[in-house]
């Protein structure tokens, strides 16, 4: 095998975790740096930033060959899919499991250093990860899996005790989950709908702009009460209305239901949460001003 047979090797793996598409890391790590924020009280140590913040990259990238691997039959026929590695043929199937146990392996590692609760949490959160591409099959709304798998690195920021915050965060989550890839999942609706497969775009017919409006609603109410009773301070609040206020170009991106909206809602998707997390940020140091 040459030097330029085994880069295009590396480039084929590469594409297949998406390394070169972030988004998807994005809309996992926000969520889960609220939790690492709130639970350490707007003062984590800078090893659990980092240890959190890698874990969501290799977590993400070993669920995306596992996402590849369950869907590399039905990849080919999705106008959007069919040029990611393992649809068109530039590796083989066993390439894809072997890659995402590597990313996953890598993860784990980084758990070790976590609480021993978090370690066990972590086998959860694999078997979620993986379970994920195949409720497409049989579950007619995989987008709450999804959501609950996005979402696992909350309570694992929380370690050893699981307050009520914690399960508002993951509450949260699920909405914002829901809303995103449910955007995600209209762009390819034709194509899903051709294939019989499940998605909540297909469920919700003409009610799935309005249900992803009501889903970010939902996500932004929950994280208003959270924030009352958690007393964060004003740039907490800050950051929800930014992020109503993003979500609220979503509804005129999606309404009309084309592709490139619905594509463009789902990218622009991860500002929302970056919003919420810069209002966490902020709000811990201007606590004082709590009246």
């Amino acid at each position: 095998m040459n030097w330029s047979s085994i880069t295009r090797r590396l480039d084929a793996y590469e594409r297949l975790v998406r390394l070169d598409k972030p988004i998807g890391a994005l809309l996992l790590g926000w969520p889960t740096l609220w939790a690492v924020w709130l639970a350490a009280h707007g003062r984590p140590r800078l090893d659990m930033i980092v240890i959190f913040v890698l874990g969501t990259l290799l977590m993400r990238s070993a669920g995306c060959a596992l996402n590849d691997f369950a869907d590399r039959k039905f990849d080919p026929h999705v106008e959007r899919t069919r040029a990611r590695p393992l649809a068109a043929g530039e590796i083989e199937p066993w390439e894809a499991l072997a890659v995402g146990a590597a990313f996953a392996a890598a993860a784990f590692a980084l758990v070790l250093f976590l609480h021993r609760f978090a370690i066990a949490l972590s086998f959860v959160a694999l078997a979620l990860a993986a379970a994920y591409p195949y409720t497409k099959r049989y579950f007619v709304l995989p987008q709450l899996v999804l959501g609950l798998a996005f979402g696992f690195g909350i309570p694992m920021a929380y370690a050893a005790r699981l307050p009520a915050e914690c399960w508002l965060l993951l509450a949260a989550n699920v909405f914002y989950s829901f809303a995103y890839d449910t955007e995600y999942a209209m762009v390819d609706r034709e194509d899903d709908a051709k294939l019989g497969l499940r998605t909540s775009a297909l469920l919700l017919g003409r009610w799935d702009v309005a249900a992803v409006m009501a889903s970010y609603a939902a996500m932004l109410l929950i994280l208003g009460a959270l924030g009352a009773w958690m007393r964060l301070a004003w740039p907490y609040f800050a950051g929800l209305a930014a992020a109503a206020a993003l979500a609220a170009w979503h509804w005129r991106l999606i309404r009309t239901r084309s592709r490139e909206g619905c594509f463009k809602a789902f990218m622009h998707a991860n500002w929302i949460g970056a919003a919420v997390f810069a209002g966490i940020v902020a709000g811990y140091p201007l606590d004082w001003l709590w009246p």
